[in-house]
């Protein structure tokens, strides 16, 4: 078992998007992590049903805002090493590549899943790229 402290940085996985952060609280089988940078974008879609457009309910996920906290499984939860960079940057970074792997494969979902993502990009993020 992993042991972790108040104040170590970690990249934890939470609701299909991974974060880097820090430990603020010890909470029995999970973490109370802050957030400070995005690793990986959350997924659109309805991650119930992969690659599905009909028929369910399309989620439009955003990323965790910087210094959000966030309940996370211990077993979730990695030591990170290394520089935390800047939130706005990571998010830009993380944005980006989720378009590159939607864009590489032209199908209903990945144009959907897109969509969404523009979406968000244009609404919600853009205070954040700037």
């Amino acid at each position: 078992m992993k042991t972790f402290l108040p104040g170590d940085l970690v990249r934890a996985h939470y609701r299909s998007g991974t974060y880097i952060g820090k430990i603020v609280e010890d909470r029995g089988d999970r973490f109370l992590i802050e957030v400070l940078a995005v690793h990986k974008h959350p997924l659109q879609g309805d991650i119930h049903h992969p690659n599905e457009t009909k028929g369910v309910f399309f989620h439009e996920r955003k990323a965790l805002a910087f210094k959000e906290k966030m309940n996370v499984k211990k077993p979730a939860v990695h030591r990170f090493e290394g520089e935390v960079p800047n939130y706005g940057d990571s998010l830009k970074q993380a944005v980006s590549v989720a378009k590159d792997k939607l864009k590489a494969k032209d199908t209903a979902f990945n144009q959907l899943a897109l969509q969404k993502l523009t979406s968000l990009e244009e609404k919600e993020y853009q205070a954040y790229f700037n």
